[in-house]
């Protein structure tokens, strides 16, 4: 048992049914086997307190917060429960400074820091010369994946263990474990009250047993049975996974990028519906979609570019839900376009040259002479006006001396860049061919 709480507090109101039936012991941790079976090596640690710093890496509900506090209730350090959302600069010291004064005792203290990805780079620094000297052995928690919100000091002096979403049969087995404690039998929770609240709360123990108390609650008003058509009554539609500004965002906008590119308008359509219904705002879609009609479509159809402004356009001026429908329309005819990634494999070829020789001088014979003394010095000289000739085309070099020939665009076969492939073939021929200076070359 531990031997304190760093911040034990007084409650007063009744603990919700998540915070009663919290597991208190290895055994009765649910669902992460790989973590608390017989030989899993977090638990020999607890075990035999041997706790190394740790990052709990889980989503939502899948018991991170439980198994620091199963570690609080087997071990013989100090522990310390602290929310980076709740706690500030001030807080930290403090319980640095009790951890200091319990080392000094030859006490070792645990802190447990919930949300750990909430604290910034500064805020997360402060602690590692405290891991360091042994002053405390950190334990954070994070929906967000540690290698993005935990910066690599702190992350490379932790263990970092995955917690899995709890599958459905764990989920339901629990709410059936828990029934009892809300007032309403097994027997009368419908199987189909079972399944709803299981699919309703997508791996996450905490929203089960929530969702689970509160329709509990209505059922026991008037002893109703604990019906599907309750449950729906009492919670709506329900809320969809989405953090603006975490890994689900980027995971998200990244199933979007790849079905556009993947040519799906089924799966494209899903997850523009997804964004949109979970809150992400319209104009990052759209950004989002004009960017992918430049690097992935280019001039395989460079109808998508204006296409996707005119969304862009539609949606300013209709808002939601009415502008959503541009952005869907949009978004498959990106789907659907030919692809081709030329233009932006010659853009990376070109800024790489300009990075690797920066200061190439200008050919003289394209270069601005708008006075007498630049034209004494030969700008301009030898240029030819491409309307004068026949085809309107003249073949003369237009890159710095050291990257004469250099080739960048290289049109694919798909959409109309066949046709701008054809036409810079014909050009080529005519230079090869010197056919321009005998007057019989034609498209």
């Amino acid at each position: 048992m531990s031997s304190g709480d760093l911040f034990q507090t007084e409650t007063a109101a009744p603990e919700p049914l998540a915070e009663r039936v919290r597991p208190q012991t290895l055994d009765d941790v649910l669902g992460q086997d790989h973590l608390t079976g017989a030989e899993a090596p977090l638990r020999k640690l607890i075990e035999t307190d041997q706790i190394p710093s740790m990052i709990f890496w889980g989503p939502p509900g899948s018991g991170k917060t439980t198994l620091a506090r199963v570690i609080a209730n087997t071990t013989q350090c100090r522990f310390g429960l602290f929310s980076a959302v709740t706690s500030g600069v001030k807080e930290v010291r403090q319980v640095i400074a009790r951890a200091a004064e319990e080392k000094k005792l030859g006490r070792r203290t645990i802190l447990f820091i919930d949300e750990i990805h909430r604290f910034n780079r500064a805020q997360q620094d402060a602690f590692l010369p405290h891991m360091e000297n042994g002053t405390i052995i950190l334990i954070g928690a994070t929906t967000e994946n540690p290698s993005f919100e935990v910066n690599a000091a702190l992350l490379s002096r932790a263990r970092v263990f995955i917690l899995n979403a709890l599958d459905a049969v764990v989920i339901k087995g629990l709410l059936r474990k828990v029934a009892d404690a809300t007032g309403v039998s097994e027997d009368r929770i419908g199987e189909d009250a079972l399944e709803l609240i299981t699919g309703n709360a997508e791996g996450d123990a905490r929203r089960a047993i929530n969702t689970l108390e509160t329709v509990a609650a209505a059922a026991n008003a008037n002893g109703a049975p604990l019906t599907a058509e309750l449950i729906t009554e009492v919670l709506g539609s329900k809320s969809l996974l989405y953090d603006k500004s975490g890994e689900e965002h980027y995971n998200l906008i990244s199933a979007l990028h790849k079905s556009l590119r993947g040519s799906d308008p089924h799966a494209t359509l899903y997850w523009v519906a997804r964004m949109l219904a979970s809150g992400e705002h319209p104009h990052y879609i759209l950004r989002r979609m004009i960017r992918f009609a430049s690097e992935d479509i280019g001039n395989a159809d460079p109808r998508a570019l204006s296409i996707s402004l005119a969304a862009r356009e539609s949606y300013d001026f209709l808002g939601s839900p009415e502008g959503d429908l541009a952005i869907a329309q949009a978004a498959v005819y990106l789907a659907t376009a030919p692809k081709s990634n030329a233009v932006y494999k010659a853009y990376g070829a070109a800024n790489d040259d300009v990075q690797n020789h920066p200061n190439l001088p200008v050919p003289k014979h394209i270069r601005n002479a708008p006075t007498g003394l630049m034209k004494d010095l030969g700008y301009g000289a030898g240029y030819a006006y491409d309307h004068d000739s026949e085809h309107g085309y003249v073949p003369q070099d237009y890159l710095p001396d050291n990257l004469s020939g250099r080739e960048y665009y290289l049109p694919t076969e798909s959409g109309y860049e066949k046709n701008i492939s054809a036409l810079m073939d014909w050009w080529r021929e005519l230079r090869e061919s010197g056919a321009l200076e005998n007057g019989d070359a034609t498209p």
